[in-house]
């Protein structure tokens, strides 16, 4: 028994290590810290070295890792600015999920799929990554031009649009048959599970918060980690209703930490509540699930399935930039200012590969698939400082670099 929770440690240590420092190198190359976590996950992991090997303790932790880190990521999306964005950037958001979507689900039917593997690779296709689009245009010094105003907007959107469609394509899955009686409870139930944590998040979370303040002044009590403990319940609150309506626990977290961020906490209690989610989430959990990620990923699609793996790199990259510059065309966006848009919303990360290991988990996708997918993620994000950095050479040359301050203003 002692010696098993020794080995434990021992392997929670060494993955955490590696996380760290190859985590930091990709930081230092100006990636995000997920790219880092994965390829140390590859290195050690049973695809090259074979130093690091799965085991129970880090299946739980790289679990509770993707829900952290689904409610980290929803506390990041604010519904009202979500709902005040112009016209630009969710038309854009749109013709980002969509054309990507329906490329993907076409070459899921091509490569003769199952129906819900060929969703899920459409949503793997569609997913984009706000984080990561926010991390590189501030190393470009790109958030005050009117293209950083509408890809923030439209890649949160589009993060938004994503996560209710896996909810939607989730529940298919569940369902496991094309029997209308079936799918229609299961849309009943994924509709139920939205209206109750509409009406939980509206109307009883603010209320409860208030009353953790009320008691927080009269006696003192309740601290700032009390106010942690109870968000953390909330979460889990969510991913139980998920659960009960035969959706993922993420999409539980996801709506938890949205709602969090809507209640109107106290802004020292929500600081507080926001500093110790990310750093349980990016900081211990999600490294444990990333490096796993990389433990179930093969080179064998190089040698097996190269011209598949080609093919959807290049359906995955061109599908998000001419959905976005198509989708960019009506607006006030020069088709130059378009395309740059399309380049940036290539980055899919966290999202893409959590999609991926759902449906791995679920049997819908194998094993030679789920690492196609976790490729394309990392091919993809790698591109983006790439091709966003010539992009702005481009629109600078043109002239055509519009700055907020000097700019007309994004249409409401």
């Amino acid at each position: 028994m002692v010696e098993a929770v020794s080995i434990d440690i021992l392997s929670l240590l060494l993955v955490l290590s590696v996380a760290w420092v190859f985590g930091a190198f990709a930081e230092r190359l100006g990636y995000p810290t997920m790219m880092g976590e994965l390829f140390a996950g590859i290195a050690f992991g049973p695809a090259l070295l074979g130093l690091l090997r799965p085991s129970e303790l880090l299946s739980v932790l790289a679990e509770l890792g993707i829900f952290l880190l689904m409610v980290y990521v929803g506390m990041e999306v604010d519904l009202r600015e979500l709902f005040e964005l112009g016209p630009q950037s969710l038309l854009i958001a749109f013709g980002a999920f969509v054309i990507p979507f329906g490329l993907g689900y076409a070459a899921g039917v091509w490569l003769g799929v199952s129906v819900g593997a060929a969703l899920f690779l459409g949503l793997a296709m569609a997913a984009t990554s706000l984080a990561t689009k926010s991390r590189i245009l501030a190393d470009l010094e790109l958030l005050d031009t009117r293209i950083a105003n509408v890809l923030l907007g439209g890649a949160l959107a589009s993060d938004v649009g994503v996560l209710i469609a896996f909810a939607g394509v989730d529940s298919y899955v569940t369902a496991g048959t094309l029997d209308p009686t079936e799918i229609g409870r299961i849309l009943l139930q994924a509709i139920g599970f939205f209206a109750v944590t509409l009406v939980i998040g509206y109307r009883f979370l603010p209320i409860a918060w208030r009353y953790i303040e009320r008691q927080r002044e009269r006696y003192g009590f309740v601290d700032r980690t009390t106010a942690f403990t109870f968000a953390l319940l909330v979460s889990l609150l969510f991913a139980q209703l998920a659960t009960l309506a035969d959706l993922h626990m993420i999409i539980g977290g996801f709506m938890a930490g949205m709602f969090l961020r809507q209640a109107d906490v106290e802004p020292g209690l929500y600081e507080h509540m926001h500093t110790v989610m990310y750093d349980l989430a990016m900081g211990l959990f999600a490294p444990v699930f990333f490096v796993t990620v990389g433990f179930q990923i093969t080179f064998d699609v190089f040698s097996d399935s190269l011209g598949v793996l080609a093919t959807l790199v290049v359906i995955a990259f061109l599908g998000k930039i001419i959905g976005s510059w198509l989708f960019s065309l009506p607006t006030s966006l020069s088709s130059r200012e378009g395309l740059v848009v399309g380049f940036g919303m290539n980055g899919r990360g966290t999202v893409e590969i959590i999609i991926a290991r759902v449906a791995l988990e679920a049997g819908v996708i194998d094993q030679s698939m789920f690492s196609i997918l976790v490729f394309i993620a990392v091919f993809t994000t790698a591109l983006v400082p790439i091709t966003v950095t010539w992009g702005v050479r481009l629109l600078e040359a043109r002239d055509e670099l519009v700055y907020l301050d000097s700019a007309t203003p994004v249409e409401d």
